[in-house]
């Protein structure tokens, strides 16, 4: 990400490395040595892992190195609520985790255009891969997660499930702009996930945390994963 967000048709040499859920500096130190590419910044959510302070990511968005990119990882759905956390924070880039109109996400576009916008779609089932189409709509990318945002309580990331991932290859074959895939990866399925999605990048929380905190020795293992994929 850091290097840019070429499409699949443009052609990558890896796996681009998002390691979201990031609490305080010292396990953004943590992802910026294992070679993450992004790190993500939890804001406030109904439900899930994660959620720190605006202000405290707005910290660690100012720590994070070129060419790491923050992402503030939002849940909100209107244009004034969105802008509202992004010039608290000032992340590099904003990942969208409810579904918003297309409309939105121009309107952020034109009020912050240095801002990347990466949009998630919860694949429930095959009616995703049209969602999907029509999320890339003033999208920079798109992420595919477990979630289900009709719950009564809604799950917007964070689950630690996985989804139908052939449903998820057919998104990134079809998709005009570059795909991460996201829903309960650990470094133990890493491989089978790059192989059968075929993902621009990856986007990992609860596979490489013990106790809830970074772990050295799951991030290690995931660094090793991702090097023989």
């Amino acid at each position: 990400m850091g290097a840019g967000w070429q499409s699949r048709a443009e052609g990558f040499v890896r796996t681009r490395l998002k390691i979201c859920c990031i609490a305080d500096a010292d396990e953004l130190r943590r992802a910026v040595a294992a070679g993450a590419d992004a790190v993500g910044l939890v804001g406030p959510m109904p439900s899930g892992p994660g959620p720190i302070p605006l202000e405290r990511a707005a910290e660690l968005a100012r720590l994070c190195p070129p060419p790491v990119t923050s992402v503030l990882v939002s849940s909100a759905r209107s244009e004034e609520g969105l802008a509202r956390e992004v010039e608290i924070v000032s992340p590099a880039a904003l990942q969208i985790v409810d579904r918003v109109e297309p409309e939105v996400r121009y309107a952020l576009r034109r009020a912050f255009p240095w801002l990347r916008l990466l949009q998630v779609v919860h694949v429930e089932g095959p009616e995703a891969i049209e969602e999907a189409r029509a999320a890339t709509a003033g999208s920079d990318a798109l992420l595919l997660d477990s979630g289900r945002p009709g719950a009564p309580v809604p799950e917007l990331g964070g689950t630690g499930r996985t989804h139908d991932w052939s449903i998820a290859r057919r998104i990134v074959e079809s998709a005009r702009v570059p795909v991460f895939l996201a829903g309960g990866l650990r470094p133990e399925t890493i491989g089978l996930a790059i192989r059968s999605v075929g993902p621009f990048g990856i986007d990992i929380c609860s596979g490489i945390r013990r106790d809830g905190r970074l772990d050295p020795e799951r991030l290690a293992a995931l660094t090793a994963a991702l090097a023989r994929a």
